[in-house]
């Protein structure tokens, strides 16, 4: 019994239409879309062999390119013990990186399906409109934190600051303890020192990112908008802040997160990775090689980022600011502490800046000022005890008082 694909079955029957001189060979070789010098070498095949010429040669035979059964059987052993949570493109990367074995993934995923071995699969997501990346690398940037258990239980819980640029897919990144306004400014200083300042940040709707507090009398006579500090800081950077109406909106840097909580997390269990110091690290090393790998290039040459700004400006601009009243002696409350002014100001408001080192600054709008805080409050000296001014109320005792019982007279008293 010969088995053919459909392509020969034709083949074969336009051959037998010119072995019987139907049509010329010529004709034949037009028909199936082959050289006049092949279709003759097929008829000639079938004509000595029979229908059966018209098989390949190779067929039923071993490829001169298959993979040694050695070099199969190893590298399943290895995804059974090391990789049994990698999907197939991932372990064949870590393969040929840490065990020099070349496969790809499909031949990997084939293997895997052969013996039966559960491997991740990628879900089903549903359909969403595809919007057309910016022309240019730094015109915009998406920015979230992902909360994740990033160590996998080794260390501490982390979250991930994550950068991803809009018309390249570049990324970047780095660890903190929480998702707030200092790691945020942080991270952002760090991306803005490692590329430029970008022209618009995409964000979502988190309290870090965008406020919640209702505007104030003065906010609605001059209609200005709440802003958090962050808000505030980019905008003094001069940055357009775009706020996400859901995590679809902002598929680019969910999609890195995914991304990343599957390759990051096995890069970072495969180095023995446990605290925030080491991933930091990891991340310095890693990153560049996921860009190499994944980025792509902009439609337009032109980089939109602008150049950072002096360490010190950007320092006084990426901070926590709180306006606080001078009182009369000079001094000022903030956060419960009491600190008192060393020279004198003419200004009655001053603004309190928490700084990303951890420093607090006393500014003006053209002098940082001097200042101590007061841990103990002076007791003034001669000070007499306060005298109660209230009138003291009549009390009247209750019915069951003794005062209140009828006497009972002894016989023979008047």
């Amino acid at each position: 019994m010969i088995t053919m694909s459909r392509k020969e079955s034709r083949r074969l029957h336009i051959i037998h239409q010119a072995l019987d001189e139907k049509i010329t060979q010529v004709d034949a070789a037009s028909v199936v879309g082959l050289t006049d010098r092949q279709m003759r070498r097929l008829i000639k095949r079938v004509r000595e062999e029979g229908d059966g010429g018209i098989c390949h040669r190779s067929r039923g035979k071993t490829s001169n390119h298959r993979i040694p059964r050695k070099i199969k059987d190893k590298a399943l052993k290895l995804y059974r013990e090391r990789y049994s949570d990698f999907g197939p493109t991932l372990a064949s990367e870590k393969l040929l990186e840490s065990h020099q074995i070349a496969l790809s993934d499909e031949t990997l995923r084939l293997w895997l399906n052969q013996e039966d071995v559960p491997y991740r699969k990628r879900k089903k997501r549903a359909h969403r409109q595809w919007r057309e990346r910016k022309k240019h690398f730094g015109e915009m940037v998406q920015m979230d934190g992902s909360h994740h258990d990033w160590f996998e239980g080794r260390g501490p819980k982390c979250v991930l600051m994550g950068y991803i640029d809009d018309a390249t897919g570049n990324a970047y990144g780095r660890f903190y303890g929480y998702e707030g306004t200092l790691p945020a400014m942080d991270s952002f200083k760090r991306y803005a020192q490692c590329y430029g300042i970008p022209q618009i940040v995409y964000l979502d709707r988190h309290s870090t990112y965008k406020s919640t507090a209702k505007q104030t009398v003065e906010e609605e006579l001059t209609d200005k908008k709440p802003q958090s500090q962050f808000e505030r800081a980019l905008s003094e950077l001069v940055i357009k802040v775009i706020h996400a109406h859901s995590p679809q909106a902002k598929g680019r840097i969910e999609r890195l997160f995914r991304t990343l909580q599957d390759r990051l997390v096995k890069e970072m269990r495969l180095a023995g990775i446990h605290t925030v110091e080491q991933a930091n690290e990891f991340l310095k090393r890693w990153l560049p090689v996921y860009n190499r790998k994944f980025r792509v290039t902009a439609a337009a040459e032109a980089d939109l980022h602008r150049p950072v700004l002096p360490a010190r400006e950007l320092d006084k601009i990426l901070c926590i600011q709180e306006e606080r009243t001078v009182r009369n002696d000079f001094t000022i409350a903030h956060n419960g502490k009491l600190y008192q002014i060393e020279e004198r100001v003419k200004a009655k408001k001053v603004m309190v800046e928490e700084r990303l080192d951890g420093s607090l600054h006393i500014t003006t709008p053209s002098q940082d000022l001097r200042y101590r805080e007061i841990t103990t409050l002076p007791v003034k000296q001669g000070s007499k005890p306060r005298v109660s001014t209230q009138r003291k109320r009549g009390w009247t005792p209750p019915p069951d008082h003794p005062w209140r019982r009828p006497i009972k007279r002894q016989p023979g008293t008047k």
